[in-house]
Protein backbone atom coordinates (compact mmCIF):
# COMPACT_ATOMS: atom_id res chain seq x y z
CA UNK A 1 0.00 0.00 0.00
CA UNK A 2 1.19 3.51 -0.77
CA UNK A 3 2.79 5.08 2.32
CA UNK A 4 0.56 8.17 2.02
CA UNK A 5 -2.57 5.98 2.02
CA UNK A 6 -1.22 4.07 5.01
CA UNK A 7 -0.62 7.33 6.85
CA UNK A 8 -4.22 8.42 6.23
CA UNK A 9 -5.49 5.03 7.36
CA UNK A 10 -3.47 5.26 10.56
CA UNK A 11 -4.99 8.67 11.31
CA UNK A 12 -8.49 7.27 10.82
CA UNK A 13 -7.85 4.10 12.84
CA UNK A 14 -6.35 6.04 15.73
CA UNK A 15 -9.49 8.16 16.08
CA UNK A 16 -12.25 5.72 15.16
CA UNK A 17 -11.27 2.26 13.82
CA UNK A 18 -14.86 1.57 12.72
CA UNK A 19 -14.56 4.25 10.05
CA UNK A 20 -11.47 2.53 8.67
CA UNK A 21 -13.25 -0.84 8.70
CA UNK A 22 -16.14 0.61 6.71
CA UNK A 23 -13.91 1.87 3.91
CA UNK A 24 -13.89 -0.30 0.79
CA UNK A 25 -10.66 -1.87 -0.38
CA UNK A 26 -10.35 1.02 -2.80
CA UNK A 27 -11.17 3.49 -0.05
CA UNK A 28 -8.38 2.11 2.11
CA UNK A 29 -5.93 2.37 -0.80
CA UNK A 30 -6.88 5.91 -1.86
CA UNK A 31 -4.66 8.90 -1.15
CA UNK A 32 -3.97 12.33 -2.57
CA UNK A 33 -0.59 12.31 -4.33
CA UNK A 34 2.20 14.60 -3.18
CA UNK A 35 3.87 14.74 -6.58
CA UNK A 36 3.31 17.37 -9.25
CA UNK A 37 0.16 18.76 -7.64
CA UNK A 38 1.77 19.37 -4.27
CA UNK A 39 4.91 20.84 -5.83
CA UNK A 40 2.81 23.12 -8.03
CA UNK A 41 0.81 24.29 -5.01
CA UNK A 42 4.02 25.11 -3.16
CA UNK A 43 5.34 26.95 -6.20
CA UNK A 44 2.11 28.97 -6.46
CA UNK A 45 2.74 30.26 -2.94
CA UNK A 46 6.50 30.82 -3.09
CA UNK A 47 7.69 31.05 -6.72
CA UNK A 48 7.27 34.80 -7.11
CA UNK A 49 9.89 35.10 -9.82
CA UNK A 50 9.37 32.17 -12.20
CA UNK A 51 6.92 29.29 -11.99
CA UNK A 52 7.34 26.50 -14.52
CA UNK A 53 5.40 23.77 -12.72
CA UNK A 54 1.79 23.57 -13.85
CA UNK A 55 0.65 22.13 -17.17
CA UNK A 56 -1.15 25.17 -18.54
CA UNK A 57 -0.01 27.78 -21.05
CA UNK A 58 0.51 31.43 -20.06
CA UNK A 59 1.09 34.65 -21.92
CA UNK A 60 1.98 38.04 -20.44
CA UNK A 61 1.48 36.75 -16.90
CA UNK A 62 -2.06 35.50 -17.60
CA UNK A 63 -3.55 32.25 -18.80
CA UNK A 64 -3.28 31.89 -22.56
CA UNK A 65 -6.74 31.94 -24.11
CA UNK A 66 -8.69 32.04 -27.33
CA UNK A 67 -10.98 35.00 -27.99
CA UNK A 68 -13.40 32.61 -29.67
CA UNK A 69 -13.99 31.22 -26.14
CA UNK A 70 -13.55 34.22 -23.85
CA UNK A 71 -15.83 36.51 -25.90
CA UNK A 72 -18.82 34.54 -24.68
CA UNK A 73 -17.99 34.85 -20.98
CA UNK A 74 -18.44 38.42 -19.82
CA UNK A 75 -17.58 39.81 -16.40
CA UNK A 76 -15.19 37.01 -15.38
CA UNK A 77 -11.47 37.15 -16.01
CA UNK A 78 -10.12 34.09 -17.89
CA UNK A 79 -7.70 33.52 -15.00
CA UNK A 80 -10.77 32.74 -12.88
CA UNK A 81 -12.04 29.89 -15.04
CA UNK A 82 -9.54 28.56 -17.60
CA UNK A 83 -6.85 27.10 -15.31
CA UNK A 84 -7.42 23.79 -13.56
CA UNK A 85 -9.35 23.90 -10.32
CA UNK A 86 -7.97 21.95 -7.32
CA UNK A 87 -9.17 18.34 -7.07
CA UNK A 88 -10.77 19.30 -3.74
CA UNK A 89 -12.59 22.22 -5.38
CA UNK A 90 -12.14 25.96 -5.00
CA UNK A 91 -11.36 26.68 -1.33
CA UNK A 92 -13.72 29.66 -1.10
CA UNK A 93 -16.61 27.69 -2.62
CA UNK A 94 -16.04 24.82 -0.20
CA UNK A 95 -16.13 27.19 2.76
CA UNK A 96 -19.21 28.97 1.46
CA UNK A 97 -21.11 25.73 0.85
CA UNK A 98 -20.26 24.48 4.33
CA UNK A 99 -21.52 27.72 5.89
CA UNK A 100 -24.72 27.31 3.85
CA UNK A 101 -25.16 23.74 5.16
CA UNK A 102 -25.31 25.03 8.74
CA UNK A 103 -27.71 27.80 7.73
CA UNK A 104 -30.06 25.41 5.90
CA UNK A 105 -29.79 22.73 8.60
CA UNK A 106 -29.84 24.46 12.02
CA UNK A 107 -29.70 21.10 13.82
CA UNK A 108 -26.08 20.78 12.66
CA UNK A 109 -25.10 23.51 15.11
CA UNK A 110 -22.12 22.39 17.23
CA UNK A 111 -21.64 19.28 15.09
CA UNK A 112 -18.30 18.62 13.41
CA UNK A 113 -18.28 18.17 9.64
CA UNK A 114 -15.66 17.88 6.97
CA UNK A 115 -15.15 20.68 4.52
CA UNK A 116 -17.26 19.76 1.46
CA UNK A 117 -15.29 18.34 -1.47
CA UNK A 118 -16.47 19.51 -4.89
CA UNK A 119 -17.64 16.82 -7.32
CA UNK A 120 -18.57 16.89 -10.98
CA UNK A 121 -22.28 16.70 -10.23
CA UNK A 122 -24.25 14.69 -7.70
CA UNK A 123 -24.02 11.49 -9.74
CA UNK A 124 -20.25 11.77 -9.40
CA UNK A 125 -20.72 12.18 -5.65
CA UNK A 126 -22.76 8.95 -5.54
CA UNK A 127 -20.00 7.25 -7.54
CA UNK A 128 -17.40 8.43 -5.01
CA UNK A 129 -19.51 6.97 -2.20
CA UNK A 130 -19.58 3.68 -4.10
CA UNK A 131 -15.84 3.62 -4.80
CA UNK A 132 -14.79 4.59 -1.28
CA UNK A 133 -17.29 2.65 0.82
CA UNK A 134 -18.70 -0.26 -1.23
CA UNK A 135 -17.00 -3.62 -1.85
CA UNK A 136 -18.16 -6.57 -3.92
CA UNK A 137 -21.29 -8.20 -2.44
CA UNK A 138 -21.87 -5.38 0.06
CA UNK A 139 -25.55 -4.77 0.75
CA UNK A 140 -27.17 -1.52 -0.43
CA UNK A 141 -30.58 -0.83 1.11
CA UNK A 142 -33.02 1.05 -1.12
CA UNK A 143 -36.79 1.44 -1.46
CA UNK A 144 -38.56 -0.58 -4.14
CA UNK A 145 -38.99 2.64 -6.13
CA UNK A 146 -35.62 4.26 -6.74
CA UNK A 147 -33.49 6.25 -9.18
CA UNK A 148 -32.32 3.75 -11.79
CA UNK A 149 -28.77 5.07 -11.94
CA UNK A 150 -28.08 3.54 -8.51
CA UNK A 151 -27.99 0.13 -10.20
CA UNK A 152 -25.22 1.22 -12.55
CA UNK A 153 -23.25 2.95 -9.83
CA UNK A 154 -23.44 0.34 -7.09
CA UNK A 155 -24.04 -2.95 -8.88
CA UNK A 156 -22.38 -2.66 -12.29
CA UNK A 157 -19.40 -0.57 -11.14
CA UNK A 158 -18.84 -2.06 -7.69
CA UNK A 159 -20.71 -5.41 -7.73
CA UNK A 160 -22.89 -4.64 -4.71
CA UNK A 161 -26.24 -6.25 -3.89
CA UNK A 162 -29.37 -4.11 -3.65
CA UNK A 163 -31.95 -5.15 -1.06
CA UNK A 164 -35.35 -3.43 -1.18
CA UNK A 165 -37.91 -2.38 1.36
CA UNK A 166 -41.39 -1.12 0.46
CA UNK A 167 -41.36 2.64 0.10
CA UNK A 168 -45.06 3.16 0.89
CA UNK A 169 -47.93 1.40 2.61
CA UNK A 170 -50.53 -0.35 0.45
CA UNK A 171 -52.94 2.58 0.59
CA UNK A 172 -50.19 4.99 -0.56
CA UNK A 173 -50.66 7.30 2.40
CA UNK A 174 -47.18 7.50 3.94
CA UNK A 175 -43.62 6.24 4.04
CA UNK A 176 -43.50 2.57 5.07
CA UNK A 177 -41.57 2.81 8.33
CA UNK A 178 -42.49 -0.77 9.24
CA UNK A 179 -40.99 -2.24 6.07
CA UNK A 180 -37.93 -0.02 6.38
CA UNK A 181 -37.28 -1.16 9.94
CA UNK A 182 -37.91 -4.83 9.23
CA UNK A 183 -35.51 -4.96 6.30
CA UNK A 184 -32.83 -2.84 7.98
CA UNK A 185 -32.80 -4.97 11.12
CA UNK A 186 -32.79 -8.21 9.15
CA UNK A 187 -29.83 -7.10 7.01
CA UNK A 188 -28.03 -5.79 10.09
CA UNK A 189 -28.41 -9.26 11.62
CA UNK A 190 -26.94 -10.88 8.50
CA UNK A 191 -24.14 -8.42 7.73
CA UNK A 192 -21.32 -6.74 9.61
CA UNK A 193 -21.75 -3.60 7.47
CA UNK A 194 -24.72 -2.21 5.56
CA UNK A 195 -25.04 0.79 3.25
CA UNK A 196 -28.28 2.78 3.31
CA UNK A 197 -29.18 5.36 0.67
CA UNK A 198 -31.71 7.96 1.82
CA UNK A 199 -33.01 10.09 -1.04
CA UNK A 200 -35.36 12.89 0.06
CA UNK A 201 -36.99 14.61 -1.74
CA UNK A 202 -37.39 11.25 -3.40
CA UNK A 203 -36.82 10.50 -7.06
CA UNK A 204 -39.17 9.30 -8.56
CA UNK A 205 -42.12 9.95 -6.22
CA UNK A 206 -41.37 13.44 -4.91
CA UNK A 207 -41.84 12.51 -1.26
CA UNK A 208 -39.97 13.85 1.77
CA UNK A 209 -40.26 12.58 5.30
CA UNK A 210 -42.24 14.44 7.90
CA UNK A 211 -40.33 15.58 10.98
CA UNK A 212 -41.66 12.61 12.98
CA UNK A 213 -40.86 10.14 10.17
CA UNK A 214 -37.32 11.49 9.86
CA UNK A 215 -36.82 11.01 13.60
CA UNK A 216 -38.09 7.44 13.41
CA UNK A 217 -35.84 6.58 10.47
CA UNK A 218 -32.78 8.11 12.16
CA UNK A 219 -33.56 6.40 15.47
CA UNK A 220 -33.76 3.00 13.75
CA UNK A 221 -30.40 3.50 12.05
CA UNK A 222 -28.74 4.74 15.23
CA UNK A 223 -30.13 1.83 17.23
CA UNK A 224 -28.84 -0.68 14.67
CA UNK A 225 -25.38 0.92 14.89
CA UNK A 226 -25.41 0.94 18.67
CA UNK A 227 -26.22 -2.76 18.63
CA UNK A 228 -23.01 -3.46 16.68
CA UNK A 229 -23.62 -3.12 12.92
CA UNK A 230 -21.47 -0.67 10.97
CA UNK A 231 -23.65 1.61 8.84
CA UNK A 232 -22.69 3.83 5.92
CA UNK A 233 -25.53 6.27 5.16
CA UNK A 234 -25.52 8.18 1.90
CA UNK A 235 -27.92 11.11 2.06
CA UNK A 236 -28.72 11.82 -1.58
CA UNK A 237 -29.99 15.38 -1.19
CA UNK A 238 -30.14 16.22 -4.89
CA UNK A 239 -33.47 18.05 -4.54
CA UNK A 240 -32.79 19.52 -1.11
CA UNK A 241 -34.76 22.63 -0.17
CA UNK A 242 -37.72 21.97 -2.45
CA UNK A 243 -40.09 21.16 0.43
CA UNK A 244 -43.62 22.34 -0.31
CA UNK A 245 -45.73 21.46 2.74
CA UNK A 246 -45.66 22.63 6.34
CA UNK A 247 -45.40 19.20 8.00
CA UNK A 248 -42.52 18.14 5.76
CA UNK A 249 -39.11 18.17 7.41
CA UNK A 250 -37.04 21.07 6.11
CA UNK A 251 -33.64 19.67 7.07
CA UNK A 252 -31.61 16.82 5.64
CA UNK A 253 -31.74 13.61 7.66
CA UNK A 254 -27.95 13.97 7.56
CA UNK A 255 -28.40 16.44 10.42
CA UNK A 256 -29.71 13.64 12.65
CA UNK A 257 -27.07 11.10 11.64
CA UNK A 258 -23.84 13.10 11.45
CA UNK A 259 -21.69 12.09 14.42
CA UNK A 260 -24.58 10.14 15.98
CA UNK A 261 -22.58 6.98 16.68
CA UNK A 262 -19.04 5.69 16.19
CA UNK A 263 -20.35 2.97 13.85
CA UNK A 264 -22.10 5.43 11.51
CA UNK A 265 -20.46 7.18 8.56
CA UNK A 266 -22.87 9.77 7.17
CA UNK A 267 -22.27 11.39 3.78
CA UNK A 268 -24.25 14.36 2.54
CA UNK A 269 -24.25 14.34 -1.24
CA UNK A 270 -25.80 17.49 -2.62
CA UNK A 271 -25.10 20.31 -5.01
CA UNK A 272 -26.16 23.23 -7.10
CA UNK A 273 -27.66 21.03 -9.82
CA UNK A 274 -31.26 21.29 -8.65
CA UNK A 275 -30.91 23.57 -5.64
CA UNK A 276 -29.65 26.41 -7.86
CA UNK A 277 -31.17 25.23 -11.17
CA UNK A 278 -27.83 24.80 -12.95
CA UNK A 279 -28.13 21.22 -14.17
CA UNK A 280 -25.46 21.38 -16.87
CA UNK A 281 -22.82 23.08 -14.70
CA UNK A 282 -22.27 19.74 -12.91
CA UNK A 283 -21.29 20.96 -9.45
CA UNK A 284 -21.95 18.74 -6.44
CA UNK A 285 -20.44 18.25 -2.99
CA UNK A 286 -19.57 15.39 -0.65
CA UNK A 287 -19.54 16.24 3.08
CA UNK A 288 -18.75 13.81 5.91
CA UNK A 289 -20.28 13.66 9.37
CA UNK A 290 -18.63 11.08 11.66
CA UNK A 291 -18.01 10.40 15.34
CA UNK A 292 -14.28 10.85 15.93
CA UNK A 293 -11.78 11.94 18.55
CA UNK A 294 -9.71 14.07 16.18
CA UNK A 295 -10.57 16.52 13.40
CA UNK A 296 -7.64 15.00 11.49
CA UNK A 297 -10.08 12.28 10.44
CA UNK A 298 -12.04 14.77 8.37
CA UNK A 299 -8.90 15.95 6.60
CA UNK A 300 -7.93 12.33 5.93
CA UNK A 301 -11.35 11.60 4.40
CA UNK A 302 -11.14 14.77 2.32
CA UNK A 303 -7.73 13.69 1.02
CA UNK A 304 -9.01 10.24 0.10
CA UNK A 305 -12.01 11.81 -1.63
CA UNK A 306 -9.79 14.24 -3.53
CA UNK A 307 -7.59 11.29 -4.51
CA UNK A 308 -10.67 9.49 -5.83
CA UNK A 309 -11.49 12.56 -7.91
CA UNK A 310 -7.88 13.02 -9.05
CA UNK A 311 -7.79 9.45 -10.34
CA UNK A 312 -11.09 9.83 -12.18
CA UNK A 313 -12.11 13.23 -13.57
CA UNK A 314 -9.11 15.11 -12.08
CA UNK A 315 -11.25 18.07 -10.96
CA UNK A 316 -14.66 19.65 -11.43
CA UNK A 317 -15.14 22.51 -13.88
CA UNK A 318 -13.39 25.69 -12.75
CA UNK A 319 -15.84 27.85 -14.71
CA UNK A 320 -18.85 26.19 -13.11
CA UNK A 321 -17.40 26.61 -9.63
CA UNK A 322 -16.61 30.27 -10.26
CA UNK A 323 -20.12 30.95 -11.56
CA UNK A 324 -21.70 29.29 -8.51
CA UNK A 325 -19.41 31.16 -6.11
CA UNK A 326 -20.30 34.50 -7.69
CA UNK A 327 -24.00 33.61 -7.71
CA UNK A 328 -23.95 32.77 -3.99
CA UNK A 329 -22.26 36.09 -3.29
CA UNK A 330 -24.95 38.05 -5.14
CA UNK A 331 -27.02 40.22 -2.78
CA UNK A 332 -30.21 38.99 -4.46
CA UNK A 333 -29.25 35.30 -4.42
CA UNK A 334 -31.83 34.21 -1.81
CA UNK A 335 -34.60 36.25 -3.42
CA UNK A 336 -33.91 34.73 -6.84
CA UNK A 337 -33.97 31.22 -5.37
CA UNK A 338 -37.22 31.87 -3.52
CA UNK A 339 -38.90 33.07 -6.72
CA UNK A 340 -38.11 29.78 -8.45
CA UNK A 341 -39.10 27.80 -5.36
CA UNK A 342 -42.52 29.45 -5.36
CA UNK A 343 -42.95 28.64 -9.04
CA UNK A 344 -42.37 24.93 -8.40
CA UNK A 345 -44.45 24.92 -5.22
CA UNK A 346 -47.40 26.42 -7.12
CA UNK A 347 -47.17 23.63 -9.69
CA UNK A 348 -47.20 20.94 -7.00
CA UNK A 349 -50.19 22.57 -5.31
CA UNK A 350 -51.99 22.84 -8.63
CA UNK A 351 -51.57 19.10 -9.20
CA UNK A 352 -52.99 18.30 -5.77
CA UNK A 353 -55.98 20.54 -6.47
CA UNK A 354 -56.62 19.00 -9.89
CA UNK A 355 -56.35 15.43 -8.63
CA UNK A 356 -59.06 16.00 -6.04
CA UNK A 357 -61.51 15.61 -8.93
CA UNK A 358 -63.17 12.19 -8.48
CA UNK A 359 -63.12 11.56 -12.25
CA UNK A 360 -59.59 10.20 -11.87
CA UNK A 361 -60.36 7.80 -9.02
CA UNK A 362 -61.14 4.73 -11.14
CA UNK A 363 -58.10 5.23 -13.35
CA UNK A 364 -55.17 5.56 -10.97
CA UNK A 365 -53.96 6.11 -7.43
CA UNK A 366 -51.54 8.90 -6.49
CA UNK A 367 -48.33 8.24 -4.59
CA UNK A 368 -47.79 10.73 -1.76
CA UNK A 369 -45.70 13.71 -2.86
CA UNK A 370 -44.76 16.96 -1.16
CA UNK A 371 -41.43 18.07 -2.61
CA UNK A 372 -38.87 17.95 -5.39
CA UNK A 373 -39.52 17.70 -9.14
CA UNK A 374 -41.67 14.59 -9.55
CA UNK A 375 -44.85 12.78 -8.64
CA UNK A 376 -46.04 9.28 -9.52
CA UNK A 377 -49.35 7.58 -10.19
CA UNK A 378 -50.18 3.87 -9.90
CA UNK A 379 -52.40 2.65 -12.72
CA UNK A 380 -55.32 0.38 -11.86
CA UNK A 381 -56.26 -1.39 -15.09
CA UNK A 382 -53.69 -0.74 -17.83
CA UNK A 383 -50.00 -1.39 -18.40
CA UNK A 384 -47.68 1.58 -17.79
CA UNK A 385 -45.45 1.05 -20.82
CA UNK A 386 -48.42 0.54 -23.15
CA UNK A 387 -49.95 3.75 -21.81
CA UNK A 388 -46.67 5.64 -22.21
CA UNK A 389 -46.37 4.62 -25.86
CA UNK A 390 -50.05 5.32 -26.54
CA UNK A 391 -49.80 8.83 -25.10
CA UNK A 392 -46.65 9.47 -27.07
CA UNK A 393 -48.03 8.19 -30.36
CA UNK A 394 -51.59 9.53 -30.18
CA UNK A 395 -51.45 12.54 -27.87
CA UNK A 396 -47.91 13.83 -28.36
CA UNK A 397 -47.37 13.56 -24.60
CA UNK A 398 -44.26 12.15 -22.96
CA UNK A 399 -44.16 10.52 -19.52
CA UNK A 400 -41.94 7.90 -17.87
CA UNK A 401 -43.18 4.36 -17.22
CA UNK A 402 -41.72 2.45 -14.28
CA UNK A 403 -42.57 -1.22 -14.02
CA UNK A 404 -46.01 -2.47 -14.97
CA UNK A 405 -48.15 0.03 -13.11
CA UNK A 406 -46.24 3.23 -12.32
CA UNK A 407 -45.99 6.46 -14.28
CA UNK A 408 -43.64 9.30 -13.29
CA UNK A 409 -44.57 12.89 -14.09
CA UNK A 410 -41.99 15.66 -13.90
CA UNK A 411 -44.13 18.62 -12.85
CA UNK A 412 -40.96 20.69 -12.71
CA UNK A 413 -41.23 21.18 -16.48
CA UNK A 414 -45.00 21.80 -16.63
CA UNK A 415 -46.52 25.26 -16.80
CA UNK A 416 -49.48 25.81 -14.46
CA UNK A 417 -51.99 25.85 -17.31
CA UNK A 418 -50.64 22.51 -18.58
CA UNK A 419 -51.39 20.57 -15.40
CA UNK A 420 -55.09 19.80 -15.83
CA UNK A 421 -54.83 19.14 -19.60
CA UNK A 422 -52.01 16.66 -18.89
CA UNK A 423 -54.03 14.59 -16.44
CA UNK A 424 -57.04 14.69 -18.74
CA UNK A 425 -54.83 13.32 -21.52
CA UNK A 426 -53.63 10.57 -19.18
CA UNK A 427 -57.25 9.74 -18.32
CA UNK A 428 -58.23 9.69 -22.01
CA UNK A 429 -55.32 7.41 -22.80
CA UNK A 430 -56.28 5.01 -20.02
CA UNK A 431 -59.86 4.91 -21.25
CA UNK A 432 -58.64 4.28 -24.80
CA UNK A 433 -56.66 1.24 -23.68
CA UNK A 434 -59.50 -0.07 -21.53
CA UNK A 435 -61.77 0.07 -24.58
CA UNK A 436 -59.15 -1.70 -26.67
CA UNK A 437 -58.47 1.37 -28.84
CA UNK A 438 -54.78 1.61 -29.83
CA UNK A 439 -54.76 3.00 -33.37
Amino acid sequence: MNPIAQELNDIIKASNPFIYEMLSDMGKALFFPKGILTQSAEAKQKAGRLNATIGIAKEGGHVLSLSSITQYIQGIDPDEYLPYAPSYGLPELRKKWKAALFKKNPSLENKKLSLPVVTSGITHGISILSDMWVDKNDVILLPDMFWGNYSLTFCVRNSARIIHYKAYDEKLTCFNIESFETVIREQARLNDKIIIILNFPHNPTGYSLSISEAKQVADIIIDVAQKGTKVVVGCDDAYFGLFFEEETGKESIFSRLAGADKRIVALKIDGATKEDYVWGLRIGFVTYGVHCDSDDVFEALEKKTAGCIRGNVSNASHLSQTLLLKSMADENYERYKNEKFMLLQNRAQKIKAVLKNPKYNDAFDVYPFNSGYFMCIRLKDVNAEKLRLHLLDHYGTGLISMGEKNIRIAFSCLELNDVEPLFDIVLNGINDLKRGYTS
